[in-house]
């Protein structure tokens, strides 16, 4: 049973809207209805309604919200779903005026990236040990991932023409079917190069391909096919949890861990974007504050008057 909200409300003629108007997911509908219940069940307490509720009333159940101790993001969707009623309400000529206009979104903070230090991810790599087919493959898999900053869907749609082993080059297509050409380090070129070789891949080809794009994948998994996302998935996690590693790590720490070790040893952020593939140097930035974080470790915990003494 979903939530009920008080009668003439309202709500359930602007979650109406929302799915024919809007083309809103029923699942947004849904946490739309919880937080519009607990707007009116604040309005009610108020003595007010949605027809009469004032910014004064936005603000109450924004510090409503966030005395429950909500998560940022929670709040900030609880306030857009108040914040789209009122403009509902005015569409729909209930009111003449939008209270919820002047009022601000909450900020939700931004994740910073889950980087591995520089030993954690040599010890992963360095336990692929074993020249078989499997760890061959595994091995080159993460030290491309690690060495290029590729995405893991990336990664698997790379097939044999994208490879340019004599100019250590890779080319790969991203986000919006961008291409770019990305450098091959001397590890990942190494351990691609065990790969591509009939003890290796070749170990992996059926007799008969099940289809061109099989034939022409560079990964393959043990049954010749091309190796699917949720398979390099759990290789990378498999090939961490070996080292005690599992919890934390994924294909997309790997792209973190590179562009944080990369702009730790100085390399120009814009030549790191260009290596990940973002379409805005902002994104490429919060790998600065993470760099920054760890310069103010170091910081505190060597520097004799970083900190004061008691």
């Amino acid at each position: 049973m979903p939530p009920a909200v008080s009668a003439g409300s309202g709500v359930e003629e602007f979650l109406d809207w929302l799915v024919l108007e809007r083309g809103r997911a029923p699942r947004t509908c849904e946490a739309y209805r919880r937080d519009l219940t607990g707007y009116c069940e604040v309005l009610n307490s108020r003595e007010s309604s949605p027809e009469t509720a004032g910014e004064d009333d936005i603000l109450a159940f924004l510090r409503h919200l966030q005395s429950r101790g909500l998560a940022p993001s929670t709040v900030k969707r609880a306030m857009t779903a108040v914040r789209t009623f009122h403009q509902f309400l005015v569409i729909e000529g209930r009111r003449t005026d939008d209270p919820g206009s002047q009022v601000e979104l909450p900020a939700v903070p931004r994740a910073l990236p889950k980087a591995l230090s520089e030993a954690e991810v040599d010890a992963i790599l360095d336990a692929v040990v074993g020249a078989d087919r499997v760890s061959r493959r595994d091995r080159a898999m993460l030290e491309m991932l690690y060495g290029t900053g590729m995405r893991i869907s990336e990664l698997v749609g790379m097939s044999l023409v994208d490879l340019d082993v004599g100019g250590a080059t890779v080319r790969v297509m991203g986000k919006g079917q961008k291409e770019r050409i990305l450098p091959l380090g001397r590890c990942a070129l190494e351990a691609l190069t065990a790969w591509l070789v009939p003890a290796g891949r070749g170990e992996m080809e059926p007799e008969r391909w099940e289809s061109q794009h099989d034939q022409e994948a560079v990964w393959l998994n043990q049954r010749g096919r091309r190796l699917s996302r949720q398979g390099a998935w759990g290789v990378v996690k498999n090939r961490a949890q070996q080292v005690g590693l599992g919890a934390r790590v994924s294909p997309h720490v790997f792209r973190h861990s590179c562009a944080t070790h990369m702009l730790d040893h100085g390399a120009d952020i814009r030549a790191v974007q260009e290596l990940l593939g973002h379409a805005s140097i902002s994104t490429t930035q919060v790998y600065t504050m993470v760099s920054k974080e760890k310069l103010w470790e170091a910081y505190r915990a060597a520097h004799p008057r970083a900190v004061l003494k008691r």
